[in-house]
């Protein structure tokens, strides 16, 4: 049926649809580069144009026109990306109304770890190197895997691409004492050249209630070192080594009955990835790859009295050898990789360290059978120690009509697979009382409950003998681009089906009045909608970007419970019941069904100087249920819809000297009591020095 409703919004919107696709998002004067190699879609290099999958590509120019410095900044002001945070306050990623859980975060083609409530934090990635952000929406499991279920967001880092010695130095400052300091130095001699990055954030964090004595978010520094050094042997043989640190550290404050409890959280994070590619012929070419990273998360809570009352950590490992080769004869290209994850995680709330052994395989086919057509299959099987094993293909279509026109689908299978939290989790609230447990120790842990005398009664019909799932999915995308001129549109449709969706149950009830909970594979949800993206050059000065996206997001069962008649709400004047009509049906939590942006950009090249507006709008979505019906419907309360908007002014003084001023959120729209990630409005400065 709903296969049904997508078919039909398809057929409404064909017209417009043959003039338009999906690309990228930088606001730059000049034609997109239409041919710009990237590397995430395939694993090899393909022009962007060329591609058939849903592809965006956030470019350096980009990223310094916007004047931000972290990534979940650059990442919210493109079409159909929007940041969400979890109950910690941790921004993610949501991509085609899909959880940030669901996103596969990477860097220079490896992964970031460290999900300690399962959504990465985006700001722990300083944007001062990024050279650009590769961005492929719909399911990618067919060539990386797990959590590639919504799509991938692929961050390169800069390279040395001259001989010429060469760096930068920039310093930003920003309303609560928020201060960005970053430098490079880049040199490149003969077969050997290399590059070095540092920045140091900090930031008084800033508060949204003035009643409390905790701050909305506390004062917090971080430091990132990224150095990575290239070793070019022959034309046949190139060596890279690359590593990066992070650390940081942020007050922990909390209030307890009425007490200050004061710590601190302390974060260290880096890795070492070596790659060593080797050309064997025109045809052939092999990428040795071997990467390891650690993310270590630590903090403490003392009481009043300076006493420790609370301890925790988180300390992650991943150990990855992958070997890649590439064959390419005449219009064919085929692309092999195997491989293996060694992850481990020991944390509190664990009662041993759990331990990920995988193994995987991949197969690539991308064929261009005419100048106009060209044709991409995948698969991928993951075997894994702790889950069923996966197999992941992939299927994606490119027609170029003409020089101006193509089209594009693909349809793909994403899985993420159960994650530490959800497999050996023992946590019981302190203060509360109720328990979470892990499906792989829930039962052992629920008899040392019962033998305790802690549980009340079991729900009846549980059982924890069969593994929990992988929850999967099924992703169409078809979309078109059109280009001439001085105009550029963009489109694509999207579908998703999420099957074995995990979701906590209530297991026991325990004496105190509360629960026992575990995790389990209940849902079923589906998402669909629309992303439009089209871009107008009014002169060689001005030109105007709009994007937008429509989301519908819902739960399968909750819709056949509607149309079997058993879901119900109150009236609030009469508190009478009613039955709820389809209609009524908003969806998931935390989706917006029209997002949408405006960016104008304006330079006058005799003053050298570049002006910068962008809007931003969200309509309203919900964030719990307040009617107590289990569901999300138009008779609950919702977050009214909002906009924010930046202004940037940026000026080159001679050629090595620029400098830049901006508001963000120009009119200090905040919501303190349900949106706790828009702190107000924002001022700064930005000095930049490049040699």
């Amino acid at each position: 049926m709903f296969l049904n409703k997508l078919k039909f919004i398809g057929l409404i919107l064909l017209p417009t649809l043959v003039f338009s696709q999906v690309d990228k998002e930088d606001s730059s004067l000049q034609t997109e580069q239409l041919n710009e190699v990237i590397v995430t879609a395939t694993r090899t290099e393909r022009q962007l144009s060329t591609l058939p999958l849903p592809t965006y590509v956030i470019t350096a120019t980009a990223i310094e026109r916007a004047g931000v410095t972290r990534l979940n900044e650059i990442l919210a002001q493109q079409t159909g990306l929007i940041t969400t945070a979890d109950f910690g306050g941790v921004e993610g990623i949501q991509i085609q109304g899909l959880d940030a859980a669901y996103t596969l975060i990477l860097m220079d083609g490896v992964p970031l770890v460290g999900r300690s409530a399962g959504t990465l934090d985006l700001s722990r990635v300083s944007v001062g190197n990024i050279e650009r952000i590769e961005i492929v929406k719909g399911a990618s499991s067919s060539l990386y895997g797990s959590e590639a279920l919504a799509g991938v967001i692929n961050i390169i880092t800069k390279k040395p691409k001259t001989d010429l010695l060469s760096g930068s130095f920039l310093y930003r400052y920003a309303t609560f004492n928020t201060m960005d300091t970053n430098a490079s130095l880049n040199w490149k001699k003969k077969k050997f050249s290399g590059t070095v990055f540092a920045d140091y954030f900090k930031s008084d964090g800033y508060d949204l209630d003035k009643t409390t004595a905790l701050k909305t978010v506390e004062p917090y520094a971080n430091i990132t070192i990224q150095p990575r050094f290239y070793f070019d042997f022959s034309e046949e043989l190139k060596l890279t080594l690359g590593t990066r640190y992070y650390h940081q550290k942020q007050d922990y404050k909390t209030i307890i009955q009425e007490l200050n409890y004061n710590g601190d959280e302390t974060i260290k994070e880096w890795d070492i990835n070596t790659k060593l590619e080797q050309k064997w012929n025109s045809k052939i070419n092999t990428d040795y790859e071997l990467y390891t990273t650690n993310y270590k998360n630590e903090s403490f809570l003392n009481n009043p009295n300076n006493v420790s009352f609370e301890e925790s950590f988180y300390d992650q490992w991943l150990f990855r050898p992958e070997i890649r080769t590439t064959f390419s004869i005449n219009k064919h290209k085929l692309t092999a990789g195997v491989g293996l994850n060694y992850e481990t995680l020991n944390r509190t709330y664990f009662a041993e360290k759990a331990i990920f052994n995988s193994q995987f395989a991949f197969l690539q086919y991308d064929y261009n059978p005419t100048d106009k057509w060209n044709i991409l299959a995948g698969l991928r099987y993951d075997n894994n120690n702790q889950y069923q094993s996966q197999l992941s293909p992939k299927l994606a279509i490119n027609f170029k009509i003409n020089t101006h026109l193509s089209l594009k689908s693909s349809v793909g299978y994403g899985f993420k697979s159960p994650d530490f939290r959800q497999l050996y989790f023992d946590f019981t609230n302190s203060s509360v009382g109720y328990t979470v447990l892990g499906y792989n120790v829930a039962e052992s842990k629920l008899n040392v409950l019962e033998s305790q005398g802690q549980l009340l009664s079991r729900i009846p019909g549980i059982s924890f003998e069969n593994p929990l799932k992988p929850e999967s999915s099924v992703n169409f995308n078809f979309g078109s681009f059109y280009q001439k001129e001085r105009l550029k549109i963009e489109a694509n449709l999207f579908y998703n089906s999420i099957s074995n969706l995990i979701d906590t149950r209530v297991v026991a009830q325990k004496t105190n009045g509360q629960n026992a909970f575990s995790y389990f594979n209940i849902d079923q949800i589906f998402t669909y909608g629309l992303e439009l993206n089209s871009t107008y050059n009014f002169s060689n000065q001005f030109n105007v970007s709009v994007g937008y996206q429509y989301l519908i997001a819902k739960d399968q069962s909750v819709v056949e419970a509607i149309e079997n008649g058993t879901v119900f709400a109150r009236n609030p004047a009469t508190l009478e019941s009613f039955q709820i009509k389809k209609f009524d049906y908003f969806g998931l939590l935390n989706r917006s069904k029209n997002t949408a942006n405006v960016k104008m950009y304006y330079t006058i090249p005799k003053l050298r100087t570049d002006f910068n507006l962008q809007v931003f709008y969200r309509s309203k979505y919900g964030l719990w249920d307040t009617n107590s019906n289990q569901i999300l419907d138009t008779y609950d309360d919702f977050v009214d819809g909002y906009a924010t908007a930046n202004f940037l002014i940026s000026k080159q003084i001679k050629e090595k000297f620029s400098i830049q001023m901006g508001v963000n959120n120009l009119f200090d729209f905040t919501n303190p009591e349900e949106i706790s990630t828009v702190s107000g409005r924002q001022i700064f400065g930005r000095l930049q020095f490049n040699y």
